[in-house]
């Protein structure tokens, strides 16, 4: 474990669970409490899949944030980022190309007050506490206007972020907006559960999920998920499953089948 001293803020109650630390236990990371064990365990019992779809998920984000750095973006946008560790975006691209930035946006105060802890120093990010379903704080914001340049091209990524919005609050126009924001030769990266996946399992978990209160989960077919592209050109392979997308071995995928089917992502690159 890493010594708090260094990535915990005196303001964050430790004995309080955080979703952003327990999506980092499930992820195999470091940077969550006794607390927030707790917590993911009772999570694994309404949902079986949660660790390894967390893991094939990060998996797609470093395969999707390559791709990116491959076509030449050197910039980033991750809204929904949680607490920046484990092969997390940053680490991915300022890797392969140290002059990349990156702009990390969660609306939970937990993970931003870590985040700006854990991110000291590195003058390529930055991190801003907002919710995705108000884009103008984001897309107007000035310290994310001063770490990108909205006159060249933007990775923006939503990852298993959408499907926390309602579908009567029309996530479809919500990423109009996002899109309408990005210069051409950006891409958007997009993971997103899925109600097509013929797995009664699935669909059980989720339900339990959402009767467990806080946010619920709406996931959504293959023609829905698709239309959050819009008129942006998707990489082959396409829209797939998460699991499916460049995928390069075996650590990319479950051996479980019902997690490979839970979700599908693209990304698509904006004309």
């Amino acid at each position: 474990m890493p010594d708090e001293q260094n990535w915990v803020p005196q303001s964050v109650d430790v004995s309080v669970p955080s979703a952003a630390r327990m999506y980092d236990y499930l992820l195999g990371g470091a940077h969550n409490f006794a607390v927030d064990r707790q917590m993911g365990d009772k999570i694994e019992q309404l949902l079986p899949h949660a660790r390894s779809a967390a893991r094939v998920n990060r998996a797609f984000l470093g395969r999707a944030v390559r791709a990116m750095v491959d076509e030449g973006v050197r910039q980033f946008l991750d809204i929904g980022s949680g607490i920046p560790t484990v092969a997390n975006v940053h680490e991915v691209v300022q890797g392969l190309d140290p002059e990349c930035r990156v702009m990390y946006v969660d609306r939970d105060p937990v993970a931003v007050a870590h985040s700006e802890l854990i991110l000291a120093g590195n003058n390529r990010t930055g991190v801003l506490q907002a919710d995705l379903r108000e884009p103008e704080s984001i897309l107007n914001n000035g310290e994310v206007r001063r770490l990108l340049d909205f006159d060249q091209p933007i990775g923006l990524l939503m990852l298993f972020m959408l499907h926390w919005v309602p579908t009567e609050a029309d996530p479809w126009s919500l990423l109009k907006r996002y899109r309408e924001a990005l210069p051409s030769g950006s891409y958007l990266a997009i993971t997103h559960f899925a109600d097509d996946h013929g797995d009664e399992r699935i669909t059980a978990a989720v339900e339990r999920v959402n009767q467990a209160g806080g946010d619920q989960a709406s996931p959504l077919s293959w023609e829905q998920i698709a239309a959050f592209f819009g008129d942006f050109e998707l990489l082959e392979p396409g829209l797939v499953t998460y699991a499916e997308w460049r995928t390069s071995g075996p650590g990319d995928i479950s051996a479980d089948p019902a997690v490979n089917r839970l979700a599908y992502a693209g990304v698509a690159r904006k004309p």
